[in-house]
């Protein structure tokens, strides 16, 4: 009856996954921003829960406060290098992630929060990017997550996933969010959303991530982009990353007129809480 009971399970499961669509696509409505929303949002508590302001950076000064981030540095990735030199403060309030040549080398930054802070306990909460993004083609950037072992395999996005809350890898309307699981290999799987959103390549926008026990709901400007539950929700808390990626996915960085940046105004995480 065991093995009965576990092969209906891992049919309905393989089902389900079978039924997930690789990319969707949903358009923004004209009007539908509001600009204050470009400036600062946080969506609405989930019945019986709060938000709780657990972590913020806000990026003054001129250096990276190495007790929140720690650099990716002298590291091969994709088709150039992550080096600490990449990522600067401009002393006016943002993080600057650069990408450039030097001596035949194309190079990029990444910053993550492994190891430096705990967000919380359990993993659910809203986390939120102020962000403006790049102007040239062959490299893109991306606010992420990875989220307990993301190379498990057989247990879905349960035990680990990699949570892309934005990726930019295009000059145009587009906004990518991706949810990855059951690791890098053959079992791999993702579900992707391409948002269009008028004026994307134009000033700030804030993108954020509302994680609960039931599902990632996912937001750009304040418009909710996408919410879903795909291979099952993490249970597992995460690692927060700022990067920027080199690759063809973004055009050919060979005819990118070098240096080019994208800026970061803050990043802030709510733990969800249990209210009262």
């Amino acid at each position: 009856m065991k093995n009965l009971k576990r092969a209906f399970l891992t049919g309905l499961l393989l089902t389900l996954v079978a039924c997930i669509p690789a990319i969707t696509f949903f358009w923004i409505p004209d009007g539908l921003v509001k600009p204050e929303n470009r400036e600062s949002f946080v969506p609405e508590s989930p019945e019986g829960y709060e938000l709780e302001l657990v972590f913020e950076d806000d990026f003054n000064g001129t250096a990276l406060d190495e007790s929140k981030w720690s650099f990716e540095d002298n590291s091969p990735r994709r088709d150039g290098w992550w080096e600490k030199e990449a990522v600067s403060l401009d002393g006016e309030g943002n993080l600057v992630m650069t990408t450039y040549e030097e001596d035949s080398r194309f190079i990029d930054g990444c910053i993550t929060s492994k190891g430096l802070i705990s967000l919380m306990e359990e993993p659910y909460g809203y986390y939120a990017i102020r962000v403006k993004f790049h102007r040239e083609q062959g490299h893109w950037p991306a606010f992420w997550m990875m989220a307990g072992d993301e190379g498990s395999i057989g247990n879905g996005g349960v035990d680990g996933a990699e949570i892309d809350i934005f990726e930019k890898p295009t000059l145009d309307n587009m906004i990518q969010q991706t949810i990855h699981w059951d690791g890098y290999g053959s079992e791999h799987k993702s579900s992707a959303r391409k948002v269009f959103l008028k004026g994307a390549m134009e000033g700030w926008h804030t993108v954020g991530l509302l994680w609960t026990p039931q599902k990632y709901v996912y937001y750009i400007d304040g418009v909710k982009t996408w919410s879903h539950s795909y291979g099952g929700v993490c249970e597992k808390p995460g690692e927060l990353i700022i990067s920027d990626e080199i690759g063809t996915w973004a055009g050919d960085i060979k005819k990118a007129d070098l240096p080019d940046s994208f800026l970061v105004d803050y990043v802030r995480v709510y733990a969800l809480r249990v209210s009262g």
